[in-house]
């Protein structure tokens, strides 16, 4: 069968990493216009080989499209800027976060990396569109740069995959990458001594371990802390719908992917006052110190409590569906110049 011609810009899509939110993006992107992708498959570009197979990669992409569509600001999104303003064509970066983030006290963002950090104000001060994933995450992008243009496009959930359904029961559940890192970065630390204070309550930490740093989690966790190793979406989906309480008790989060999916499958929030966590959760429900285990643990009992799972979804659909996101980024591909 013939399919249609597809109108509109041609898009060169760029990532250094496929996640689930970038996507998502060139999924949508293709349905609409014609785009082809480049996926770096990492932030490091090492060797010069690599660096000029890339480079005439991106500029051969580039000659060829309107317009670079590029998520986060790395190597690639560099490269993407650099060459489509030599060759005069549009280009828009999705600062994921990290790009600007600078916490030395937890060793977390890209600009503690001075040679990175010139490309990445690069980037922000020579794109003709930046979209960030926050109104957190735009003040941040601001305090590194001045861009041309910056717009706040939430990061958006398939509400009809994230979906609630079941029975709710009393487990409190958190979702991450585990390491070294991420004990503080996500507060597992806090979670497993929250989980201290509620011993009758059932905490699960789901999760890949990156290193030992699971193991070290493991010894020191009571009874009623349980650990699942990586599962598929499906399985994911299935936690979701099962707990009644999803902790999102982080150091910074610029958006929080995780804790939205969990919000779309009507669990209850208990976050912490940091980055972009309250902007997400709204009035819907709790925050918290960061660090604070018995504050943390007192907003779960509150959370386990409460019928404010219904108003999570709600929010969900609301703000961060991919409708609203698309609509966002249709629009900005498709103005037309001054």
């Amino acid at each position: 069968m013939h399919q249609p011609q597809k109108k509109g810009p041609k898009i060169l899509f760029l990532t250094s990493n496929l996640s689930s939110f970038a996507e998502g993006d060139l999924r949508m992107l293709r349905e609409r216009y014609p785009v082809r992708e480049v996926i770096v498959g990492g932030n490091q570009i090492q060797s010069l080989t690599r660096r000029l197979s890339l480079g005439l990669t991106i500029f051969s992409g580039v000659l060829r499209a309107d317009m670079t569509f590029s998520w986060f600001a790395h190597n690639h999104a560099y490269l993407a800027v650099m060459i489509s303003r030599l060759l005069g064509k549009r280009s828009l970066v999705v600062v994921g976060g990290y790009e600007v983030a600078k916490e030395p006290e937890i060793g977390y963002g890209a600009l503690l990396d001075p040679g990175m950090a010139k490309k990445i104000r690069y980037i922000i001060e020579n794109a003709d569109c930046i979209l960030a994933v926050s109104d957190f995450s735009k003040q941040e992008i601001l305090q590194v740069a001045g861009p041309r243009r910056i717009e706040t496009v939430y990061n958006s959930i398939d509400t009809s995959v994230f979906s609630s359904g079941g029975r709710k029961e009393n487990i409190v559940l958190t979702v991450c990458f585990v390491s070294t890192k991420t004990i503080r970065l996500k507060g597992l630390d806090t979670f497993i001594d929250a989980a201290r204070h509620l011993p009758e309550v059932r905490f699960v930490l789901l999760g890949r371990a990156l290193d030992d740093a699971l193991e070290t989690l493991k010894q020191g966790a009571p009874d009623n802390v349980e650990f699942v190793e990586p599962v598929r979406q499906d399985e994911l989906v299935w936690w979701y719908r099962r707990a009644k309480v999803y902790c999102q008790i982080s150091y910074r989060e610029s958006f929080g992917v995780a804790l939205a999916e969990a919000m779309s499958c009507a669990c209850v929030p208990v976050v912490t006052d940091r980055g972009a966590l309250p902007e997400v959760v709204g009035d819907a429900g709790f925050v918290v110190p960061y660090g604070d285990a018995e504050a943390t643990a007192a907003a779960i009992s509150e959370a386990l409590r409460s019928d404010k799972g219904r108003e999570a979804r709600e929010r969900v659909e609301r703000e961060f569906s991919l409708e609203r996101r698309m609509q966002k980024i249709r629009s900005i591909i498709e103005e037309r110049p001054v």
